[in-house]
């Protein structure tokens, strides 16, 4: 993921913002009645991403990649749309458990920018269903340059979406922070319809850290900078999310990206450890078939 990159991370101030008071009343007013679901994965499972990562000999890669990670970010659907047997396969070569967090394609995000985006939806979903109770939470990534000029198409996108399906939504303009009426606008759509508010941890968009959640979901988008820092970070993350849970988080959905995506493996294996101790979560802590050289 090359958003947000930046040349001298050592220069960026990479404390994690305070929580908007509007997440503690949210998470407040839950019956925190359902167990914690946790959910840990990169964004891409091929080798040559992920280099040092997969044994010699892997003949596929999506099913070493599932016996290591519950999760993957899958980006693979946001430039293609495939099939639903392609799905299929995809359900057939991950154990049980484990969960694809799609993201929606870039006709209805970008190209279309969600002006009558109902056919391309419903095709979507129909081939991404046969994940079954595989499928996660899908997620929506608007372009940079999608503005609070055309919120009325997000309100309709969020309106028209099917309730039973979980969605989680990145918006990346500037302004849908910076202008707190239309934060405020934007935060009562996405609650009201059960959406949640992505949150992307990246050197050079620190704006997008609004650390305000809309539903009892953290979908947090984790970009390293190939930089020592990366750990601490990811130390930062585990305190806040066991603040979270304390307070009746019930859901962490957690994706870890690098400029160089060789090193997330490594990286996710830090904060699953981590993560492990501190919630007393019990997933899979995956091992680097040969540790990369050193990124930092």
């Amino acid at each position: 993921m090359k958003f947000g990159r930046v040349d001298n991370p050592e220069l960026v101030d990479f404390t994690l913002p305070q929580d908007h008071p509007d997440t503690h009343l949210l998470l407040s007013s839950t019956n925190n009645s359902k167990p914690l679901e946790v959910f840990v994965g990169c964004a891409k499972w091929n080798r040559a991403d992920l280099k040092g990562f997969y044994p010699r000999g892997t003949k596929d890669e999506l099913v070493y990649y599932s016996s290591q990670f519950n999760s993957i970010e899958l980006n693979a659907t946001f430039y293609r749309f495939f099939p639903p047997e392609q799905f299929e396969k995809w359900y057939d070569k991950t154990p049980e458990g484990f969960k694809f967090f799609p993201k929606l394609n870039q006709e209805i995000s970008h190209w279309k920018r969600l002006n009558e985006v109902r056919q391309q939806v419903e095709n979507y979903l129909y081939a991404a269903s046969n994940l079954k109770e595989k499928l996660g939470t899908l997620f929506l990534q608007m372009h940079a340059n999608f503005s609070p000029k055309d919120f009325d198409r997000v309100i309709n996108f969020a309106q028209s979406w099917p309730k039973e399906i979980p969605l989680a939504v990145e918006f990346r303009h500037p302004d849908w922070y910076s202008n707190d009426n239309v934060a405020n606008e934007l935060y009562y759509v996405l609650k009201e319809n059960g959406i949640a508010n992505i949150l992307v941890d990246s050197a050079g968009r620190r704006d997008l850290l609004h650390m305000r959640l809309s539903n009892n979901e953290a979908f947090i988008r984790y970009v390293g900078a190939n930089h020592q820092s990366d750990y601490d970070r990811l130390n930062d993350w585990v305190l806040r999310l066991n603040e979270w849970v304390d307070a009746g988080l019930e859901k962490v959905h957690f994706f870890v990206h690098q400029n160089l995506e060789l090193a997330s493996p490594l990286l996710s294996a830090h904060f699953i450890k981590n993560l492990n101790e501190t919630l007393g979560t019990t997933l899979t802590i995956p091992t680097m078939a040969k540790e990369p050289p050193s990124l930092f």
